[in-house]
């Protein structure tokens, strides 16, 4: 039963009574109570004495409480300075010195100095001591009146302070790198790189890190760092319970701190296998929780034992908050990358067609930066007669409109294809319907048509990036393409004319196509970019697939691709016992001023892959002499063939084709004859030359012998 309070009108009440009686403070040692304190007991008290020292005879006097700061004895101090000198080490002699010889210099009325005073009992401890310095009339200094007092509590408070603030920095710091690391962050991927990758457990200051995530009920470690081995099959998933630290602080949305190891394994006995993987310290698990939704939970461990302060909990708690705003924009980021690249990948085709005489292989990577996705796109189009399609194009633009333009255009333009238009006939017809589109985005694109079984490769281009050839003998051209603009501006403009280009593609050698993806990156020129994919074409696998893997990994696969990329690789099969022959062929326009330069450099660039040596000039000039005499004396193109013919020495054989039946004639021209002397030319460059019916049309050859020696054997 409880008691009733005193009655406050009770007589002699006294409500101090009831209270706690004072605590007694123990007395002074040697000082009675009611004894008055005088000055010296006053300054021995609080551990001070002072010092008298008379800089003309050198002596200096001591009272009792310098003494015992100076941790002396009664006669163990003769008046002499020196006498001082067991109880100060000559550093620390020194440090007084010098305090003491500048205020001098300096004419100053005092000074102050800490020094370490060697303790009986071999310890060492800060002492301070700070004296008057007397002037006589002259300003010469005679006299030094003082106070010695010990100072280690002051310097221990001033070391508090400052480590105070040090962990204050040294928390703002990891506040603000973690802030900064996380906000690049767009993926999950990319919050466990930041969480595990260098330096990412100690931005928490902790030495090892566990993170996991809350998925369909269960929870599921997605990352560590830091522990002595891998984290077990059965550890990676688990039930929301309370069997492990991570799933439990998901599930009661609670943190716990742990101050050693076997306090964790006492609380989690599941976790008594792992032990040895553990770290032997303290443990912080926390829930990570955003905007009332448990995303997951994550765990800081460390290799020395501790009681977490209440500061470094709160730190703890801040950046796991940090850590689930990052995973919860990250998710939905993931989303609706997911949703983006599953529309794209739904537009592209599902499988290839199988391509007689050779093989096929594609790949397309989304950007990994960034959560919209590009306009990029290939295809591979059965075409009649045994032929086959090849596309590569990309749409402007980097959203889900772009997608969907992409999507439309690529049926379109299989259909034109598909119906065995000629490439210049396909581009138009696709440039028109994405103009009629109603979308301001234009597009890129190559499109060849390709015929195995002769190795004719007839290609259009429109604004986009010209085919990469690798022959059997790793040799690397990029062909010069003729090509008109972009699909789209071109109707727009009203220059729908994409002129086409033949190539020859010979036995064992590979077309590549690709978008800007792979060549391209921010602030590089794009012609470095295709320098380094020549060089990993030219020293690339033989088999077609795994060349297309090392294309895509060692040029997009980049950190920060932030460009799709589309790739699609034509391999011609060899012909099995027969020697592939080094072969180029291009096709010249009747009404193409250009063509017949693009041609000679054309040529040169073969030239000097197969090494020709001085006979390249001679080249030159004989192909413009045929081409000029096909584009002059016939109404059609001229298509002009260039092969390495092997032997000893090998030979350059030079044909150009037309489909006039008119025999050629060489004439005598006279001194002011301006035409004429093409053939006459040709005659007399080549080692021979000559006239051969083609079908409708005929062809005019010749040859020329490859030199031996430093300019080349051809091979």
């Amino acid at each position: 039963m409880a008691q009733r309070p005193p009655d406050p009108s009770a007589e002699r009440y006294d409500p101090r009574a009831d209270r706690d009686p004072p605590r007694v403070k123990e007395a002074a040692p040697g000082v009675s109570r009611d004894e008055p304190i005088g000055l010296r007991e006053r300054l021995s008290l609080n551990r001070m004495g002072t010092f008298d020292w008379d800089l003309d005879s050198g002596s200096m006097e001591l009272d009792a409480g310098a003494m015992e700061v100076f941790d002396l004895r009664p006669g163990e101090c003769d008046g002499a300075p020196m006498s001082l000198v067991s109880r100060v080490p000559p550093e620390e002699g020194m440090r007084l010195d010098a305090a003491l010889s500048q205020a001098l210099q300096d004419g100053s009325s005092s000074y102050g100095a800490y020094f370490r005073v060697l303790c009986r009992d071999g310890t060492r401890r800060w002492t301070h001591s700070q004296g008057r310095i007397l002037h006589d009339a002259r300003g010469v200094a005679y006299r030094v009146i003082g106070i010695v007092r010990e100072a280690t509590s002051e310097l221990a408070d001033s070391a508090l302070l400052r480590s105070l603030q040090q962990e204050r920095q040294r928390q703002t710091v990891m506040v603000q790198q973690t802030t900064a690391a996380l906000a690049r962050a767009l993926s999950v991927r990319d919050v466990t790189r930041v969480l595990t990758g260098a330096g990412g457990a100690r931005r928490f200051g902790a030495d090892a890190l566990v993170l996991g995530l809350v998925a369909s009920g269960r929870f599921e470690v997605i990352a560590t760092t830091g522990l002595g081995g891998e984290v077990p099959e059965d550890m990676m998933t688990a039930r929301l319970d309370d069997s492990l630290p991570l799933s439990e602080a998901a599930r009661t949305r609670r943190p716990s701190f742990l101050s050693t190891r076997g306090e964790l394994i006492a609380r989690y006995p599941r976790l008594r296998p792992y032990t040895d993987a553990l770290p032997t310290g303290s443990a912080a698990f926390l829930p990570l929780i955003a905007q009332d939704t448990v995303l997951g939970a994550l765990g800081l461990l460390n290799h020395e034992p501790a009681v977490q302060s209440p500061e470094a909990r709160n730190l703890a708690l801040a950046l796991a908050g940090v850590v689930a705003q990052s995973l919860q924009r990250a998710t939905l980021f993931d989303q609706e990358r997911e949703f983006a690249t599953g529309l794209q990948a739904a537009m592209l085709p599902r499988r290839l067609p199988a391509v007689r005489g050779g093989e096929v292989t594609v790949r397309y990577h989304p950007a990994s930066v960034g959560r919209d996705v590009g306009g990029d796109w290939y295809d591979v189009i059965a075409l009649p007669q045994g032929r086959v399609g090849l596309v590569v194009g990309d749409v402007q633009g980097h959203d889900t409109h772009a997608a969907a333009v992409m999507g439309q255009l690529r049926i379109a333009l299989r259909a034109y294809a598909s119906e065995g238009h000629a490439p210049e006939t396909v581009l138009v017809r696709a440039s028109r319907f994405l103009a009629e589109l109603e979308t301001e985005r234009f597009a890129t694109c190559t499109y060849v048509q390709a015929d195995l079984e002769s190795g004719a490769l007839h290609l259009a281009r429109a604004g986009h990036l010209g085919p990469l050839i690798c022959n059997s003998s790793r040799h690397i051209d990029w062909p010069e393409i003729a090509g008109g603009l972009p699909l789209g501006l071109a109707t727009g403009f009203g220059h729908d004319h994409f002129p086409e280009t033949q190539l020859f593609l010979e036995p064992g050698s590979t077309l590549l196509l690709c978008t800007d993806g792979l060549v391209e990156q921010p602030g590089r020129d794009i012609t470095a970019g295709m320098a380094e994919l020549s060089g990993l074409v030219r020293s690339g696998p033989a088999d077609l697939d795994a060349l297309a893997d090392r294309l895509s990994d060692h040029l997009w696969a980049r950190p920060g691709s932030d460009d799709d990329m589309a790739l699609l690789l034509l391999h011609r099969s060899a012909i099995p016992g027969e020697a592939a022959t080094p072969r180029m062929r291009l096709h010249v326009h009747q009404a193409d001023p250009a063509g017949t330069a693009e041609v000679r450099s054309a040529v040169r660039r073969t030239l000097d892959q197969w090494r020709a040596g001085a006979v390249t000039h001679d080249v030159e000039v004989a192909a413009s002499e045929l081409i000029a005499n096909a584009l002059t004396h016939t109404e059609s193109g001229a298509l002009v063939s260039v092969e390495l013919l092997p032997g000893a020495p090998p030979r350059i054989r030079l044909e150009v084709e037309d489909r006039s039946s008119q025999w050629p004639r060489r004439r005598r021209p006279g001194e002011t004859a301006t035409s004429g002397r093409g053939l006459l030319l040709v005659e007399a460059l080549s080692d021979r030359w000559g006239a051969e019916p083609r079908g409708s049309g005929k062809a005019l050859w010749c040859e020329f012998t490859v030199p031996a020696g430093p300019d080349g054997s051809g091979t």
